[in-house]
Order: C-alpha cells, then sequence, then structure tokens
C-alpha cells in the first residue's frame, strides 16, 4: 500500500515527521518496551498507592511489551511486505488489542484503554490535529473505564496531556506539549493524593505515562525529551521489595504482603494491587472476558459492590477485568454469569492468619458434636477437600485423590446436615468445600457457616458442575498455605467452561426450542443448546460449539449405559479437529448423568 508524502513544513525539521506511519507506530511501541523496561524498577519503587505492593512499572512494562509484540506479528505476518505492507489502522489496532490481552494491574488495564481510544482516532488519520483529538479520547475512556476515578493518578496525567495539546498542531509540536504538560501534571500528584504528598513520591502509574509519551516525543522528533526529575523516590525501608510465589492456575500470591505505606486501606483509585490493611480487599482478580454491552454493564454493578479498584476496559466484545475482591471466586463467578472468562489471574497480597484449632483442652463451641469415635486422640489433618460428586465412579476417583466426598443421588440433593457431617467426617482444621452445583450454594453456605462456628476454616468455592470440581482438586496442594490454595483452586474451578448432556423425561419448552420425551438435551452452562435424538452426535454438537470459544483440555466424564465407544469417538473427534486440544476422559460410573464436558 501507497503511503502519502508528508507536506512540507519549513517549522519542522528535516528528521521529525508530520505523519504517525505504521513505520513510526511500530518504532514508538518498541521505545515504549524499552523505556519502561529501563525504569521498570525506579517506577516500582515509588509505587505507594494503595499500597506499597512495588510492582506497578513491572505491570506497566509487560502491558508495553504484549503490545509491541502484537505490532510485531502485523509486521511479520506471512504476505506483509511491499503493496500490503500494514497501515497506520492495521499497526494501531494492533497495539491496543495488543495491550488489552497482556494487560497486568491496574495501571497496564489503563494503559491498554488508553491506547484502544487513541486507535480510534489514529486509525482514521495520524497527524497532529489527529494525535491531539486521540489524547483527547484515550483520556476520556481511561476515564470512563474506571469506577471511582481519583485525582493524582495516572488518569490526571492523561487527562493534563491531552489538554496541553488541545488544538492541535504538528505532530512534533502536539507530542511535545502532550509530554510537558503530563510531566507538570505528574509533579503535582503529590498535592492531590495524601498518601504520595506524605510518602515524598509521584504516582507510579502517572510516571509511567509520562515515559509513554516521552517514548512518543523520541519517536517523531528524533531527540528523546528531558526525563522526569528522580526526586520523590522513597528510601528502602519505605517501600519493600515485593515478595511472590507462583501459583498454578495463573494465580500468584506473595509469600508476604508489604505494609501500606501510609497505612490507608486500599482505594478505589488507580494505584497498583489491593490492600492488606484491615479495611482493604486481600485479592486482585483480573480476566479477560467475552460478553456483550449490556451484560458487562451489569458485571461492573456486581463488581463494584463486590470490592473496589474496579476497572474495565475494552469493547466489541472482548473486555480485560480488573477488581479488588476479599471473595476472588464470586468476582470470577460473576464473570462466568456475564460471558466467558479466560487467563484468569488472581493475586492474593493480604497474609491471614488461620484459625486457631481448639487446644486438647479447650471446651468445644456452642453447638458442637461430641469427638467421634476413633478420632477421641487423633490430631486433626491440617487440610482437607469436600466435594460433592454424581456417581460412584467419579467419587471413588476423587477419593483416591484424597477428597471426602458425597456423593449426589439422582433427584436427592445433599442436605446442609449431610454436607456439614462430610466436613466433620474431613476431620481436618481447613476445609475447601467444593458444591459442584449452583442449587447447593446456600446449603454448602450454610454448612461452611456452622461448621466455622465449631472452629473449622471452612473456603467454600463456588463450582457449579462436577468438572469445575475436578479441575480445582486438580491444582489442591495441601503444602502451600491455605489462602494460595484457595486462590488456585478458584481460579481453575473458574477457568473451566461445563456442560452435560441428558435425556428429557417429558415434552417440554426450552431454550433451544420444544423437546419430546426421550430427546437428548446439550445443556451449555446448564442452559439448554442443543436437541437431538442421539447421545453421540449431539455430543460431537456441543463439544464444537465450546470449543468454538477457545480451549486447551477437554474432560470427559462418562456414566454407565451410554452407547460403548463413547468417548473414544469423542476423543478422536478433538484430536482430528482441534489440533491443540488435549481430552481427558473418566468413568462416572451408575447414578451420573450420562456425559459431561469440561473445557478448559
Amino acid at each position: 500500500m501507497s503511503r502519502a508524502p508528508q507536506p512540507f513544513d519549513p517549522a519542522v525539521r528535516s528528521d521529525e515527521r508530520l505523519v504517525l506511519d505504521a513505520e513510526a507506530v511500530r518504532a514508538w511501541s518498541a521505545r515504549t518496551a524499552e523505556a519502561l523496561g529501563r525504569e521498570r524498577a525506579a517506577i516500582d519503587a515509588i509505587n505507594v498507592y494503595p499500597v506499597a505492593d512495588g510492582d506497578t512499572g513491572t505491570n506497566l512494562y509487560l502491558t508495553a511489551d504484549a503490545a509491541h509484540r502484537a505490532v510485531e506479528a502485523v509486521f511479520t505476518a506471512p504476505g506483509a511486505a511491499g503493496a500490503s505492507a500494514p497501515d497506520t489502522a492495521d499497526a494501531v489496532r494492533a497495539l491496543a488489542h495488543g495491550a488489552l490481552l497482556g494487560a497486568r494491574g491496574n495501571s497496564g488495564t489503563i494503559l491498554s484503554q488508553l491506547l484502544r481510544g487513541m486507535a480510534g482516532v489514529l486509525a482514521e488519520a495520524a497527524d497532529g490535529d489527529h494525535l491531539a483529538r486521540a489524547l483527547d479520547a484515550a483520556a476520556r475512556a481511561a476515564r470512563a473505564a474506571v469506577a471511582h476515578p481519583e485525582e493524582g493518578t495516572i488518569l490526571t496525567v492523561a487527562t493534563a496531556a491531552a489538554a496541553g495539546c488541545a488544538g492541535g498542531g504538528t505532530l512534533p509540536d502536539v507530542a511535545r506539549r502532550a509530554h510537558e504538560a503530563a510531566g507538570t501534571a505528574l509533579e503535582a500528584t503529590p498535592g492531590q493524593l495524601a498518601v504520595l504528598g506524605r510518602a515524598g513520591v509521584v504516582d507510579a502509574g502517572g510516571r509511567g505515562l509520562v515515559t509513554v509519551l516521552g517514548a512518543l516525543v523520541e519517536t517523531v522528533t528524533g531527540r528523546a525529551p528531558r526525563q522526569p526529575s528522580p526526586a520523590g523516590v522513597p528510601s528502602p525501608p519505605l517501600v519493600p521489595a515485593p515478595a511472590s510465589a507462583s501459583v498454578p492456575a495463573s494465580a500468584s500470591a506473595p509469600a508476604s504482603a508489604p505494609a501500606s505505606a501510609s497505612g490507608e486501606p486500599g482505594g478505589a483509585g488507580t494505584g497498583e494491587g489491593c490492600g492488606p490493611a484491615a479495611q482493604g480487599p486481600a485479592y486482585e482478580v483480573l480476566y479477560l472476558l467475552e460478553a456483550g454491552d449490556a451484560a458487562v454493564d451489569l458485571l461492573k454493578a456486581r463488581l463494584d459492590a463486590l470490592g473496589d479498584s474496579l476497572v474495565v476496559v475494552g469493547g466489541d466484545g472482548l473486555w480485560n477485568v480488573h477488581v479488588h475482591v476479599d471473595d476472588p471466586g464470586a468476582a470470577v463467578e460473576a464473570g462466568v454469569e456475564a460471558g466467558r472468562p479466560h487467563r484468569i489471574r488472581i493475586t492474593h497480597f493480604a497474609s491471614t492468619l488461620p484459625a486457631p484449632a481448639p487446644g486438647p483442652s479447650a471446651a468445644p463451641a456452642p453447638g458442637a458434636p461430641a469427638e467421634e469415635p476413633g478420632h477421641a486422640r487423633e490430631e486433626r489433618a491440617p487440610r482437607a477437600v469436600v466435594a460433592v460428586l454424581p456417581g460412584e465412579g467419579l467419587a471413588g476417583l476423587c477419593a483416591e485423590a484424597g477428597a471426602t466426598t458425597v456423593q449426589a443421588r439422582p433427584g436427592e440433593p445433599p442436605a446442609g446436615d449431610e454436607l456439614l457431617a462430610a466436613v466433620r467426617r474431613a476431620h481436618a482444621r481447613e476445609v475447601v468445600l467444593l458444591p459442584n452445583d449452583t442449587d447447593l450454594r446456600a446449603a454448602a453456605a450454610a454448612a461452611a457457616e456452622r461448621a466455622r462456628a465449631e472452629g473449622i476454616r471452612v473456603a467454600l468455592i463456588p463450582t457449579r458442575a462436577a468438572v469445575q470440581g475436578i479441575a480445582a482438586l486438580a491444582v489442591h496442594e495441601p503444602g502451600r498455605s491455605f489462602d494460595e490454595d484457595v486462590v488456585a483452586m478458584t481460579a481453575a474451578a473458574g477457568a473451566t467452561r461445563y456442560a452435560e448432556l441428558a435425556v428429557a423425561e417429558r415434552q417440554s419448552f426450552t431454550s433451544a426450542g420444544v423437546c419430546q420425551a426421550g430427546d437428548v438435551l446439550g445443556l451449555i452452562e446448564g442452559d439448554v443448546a442443543v436437541i437431538g435424538q442421539d447421545l453421540t452426535e449431539t455430543a460431537r454438537t456441543v463439544l464444537d460449539r465450546m470449543l468454538q470459544a477457545g480451549g486447551e483440555l477437554v474432560t470427559l466424564v462418562v456414566a454407565d449405559g451410554t452407547p460403548p465407544g463413547l468417548a473414544d469417538t469423542l476423543e478422536t473427534h478433538v484430536r482430528r479437529g482441534y489440533l491443540a486440544v488435549d481430552t481427558v476422559t473418566y468413568h462416572a460410573g451408575e447414578g451420573a448423568p450420562p456425559l459431561l464436558i469440561g473445557v478448559e
């Protein structure tokens, strides 16, 4: 694709650009990632709002690196040379999409929305006037994405950058004015947020944005602008180095959480992490979400009620969700109800001490049962998992994995007393409860509360199907801390979509139409999606619909009485049609639905 020559302007040096073409976008993305990589540690060091978790620079760098890799992919794609080389619209859209997919932390998520806002304008044209409009659109889009905007943050700096270049001009002039205005606003942030003033630092996210704009100035002018003053970096005792440990299932948890430099609770602004202070949420939850606009509006309201620091960015069916909560399972479940969450990342910032188990001489709590026979002199196990499961075979499989199981009989869901008895039977100080059924949520919550009154520490993970419980049990590790284990299991369950095949007992109306007695029903996420006459063919259709949205692992749980070779047929179907997807099969035995399907 030929490019129009840049207009001549005698006020502009020969090495300056008047149009931000695709090559300039590529250079800008590379310089941004490189600059944030250089300044990562310095930005991490001034991260004190809302808590001093010291990862804003790292999150911004990882977001920018993902954006740059997406731009590079456009240039290196087959055929991306000569006449078919990408244009500015291709490059800026790739930049924004890459940042959306790779966004980390609050500031990284907001940066992705800033780039998305710019892309919408620069895709039309990319001269100085359009850059000014793009920065204004970016600032407004980022502010709208934050549930409760705070001044003295990256949002303030973005707004100042847009105001500084209002009216447009040449591309170099607009870029310089935006950068200078952002730098001035950054220096004022300690006077806008009390925690920054007390710590003697500027806002970490705002400083990162100044770096991004500095890379833009260097790209369009050929000269690096003056860097932000290093003043305001606190002494090492004020901001301890973050400690973190990797946790499976896209969750990570620090070994210890540093205290807030200000002693304030985690706020609803744009700082990184979440507050280990008593009043602040303990978890940061991030995930990509495929959902429509209406569902996302409802999700925002629900997540805002669950926690703070809510940022939801994106559009056109794909969103990046970030929130700080005390109940990560509820945040993930809200995403499941809104659409399809994936790439779930849960970080636990607060260290919660386990509830002490009653000592040998302690009196039992009111209502607690007498010590069970055989346990009078036994010491409680550190931790156990209690799971509700359909089918004898599936229950036996999970029991072999160390779980205490409760078998769900057809038409007879276990009551709260039965769940409480299972928690007691597990005879552990800490218990993870997996109800594996939406209808059991209330009974499981009641059983958990009664068990807590007896001195047992219970975490209820809101699994809605047996395959989600299997995914959670697969990442269970008794050797790590209780909170880390619950986070990993919650993330694994939330990342698993589920389906079930059943046989209709009578004629009825469903979301897929009218079914007759004997029809095979394919239910996806609890709703009838397919009505068929053959179990195998219906299962193939359900699998194809689920895998259209992607997946890496298919779990098949087959009950007794299904057609011979059903599992082999479905495994072959997946292997031939979805080369990167693995399949694992379990036998549920009697008392389970004909087929359960999980896609992770």
